[in-house]
């Protein structure tokens, strides 16, 4: 319920103060759009890191560009230290398509050659 209303809240800011501020974030998706599909897939404590993340590198000596809502929580993350839900100096890489040229390829060996 509190990741509904949270949500709600995303959505009422897209609607109203978003369009008369313009878009200008700086990211795609926007940062309000990044949060509303982390909270929506994550929960609202850990999607809500991973957005307030998202919107500390949102300015003009940060992150730019594509920047997409990681698949699963990181590894390191716990309750208890909200921190490490959210990527703090980069950007999370976007799914790789199916089919892709690199699938099954391990890049690491591959780069210690």
């Amino acid at each position: 319920m509190p990741a509904l209303a949270a949500r709600g809240l995303i959505r009422t800011y897209q609607l109203s103060f978003s369009m008369l501020a313009g878009r200008g974030c700086r990211h795609l998706p926007t940062c309000s759009s990044y949060m509303d599909e982390a909270i929506a897939r994550h929960g609202l404590w850990a999607g809500g890191w991973m957005g307030f993340a998202r919107l500390c590198r949102c300015t003009p000596l940060g992150t730019s560009g594509l920047d997409f809502v990681c698949e699963r929580v990181p590894d390191k993350a716990r309750w208890y230290v909200p921190w490490r839900y959210g990527l703090w100096r980069s950007t999370n890489p976007g799914p790789e398509p199916e089919g892709s040229l690199l699938e099954g390829i391990d890049l690491d060996r591959a780069a210690e050659r």
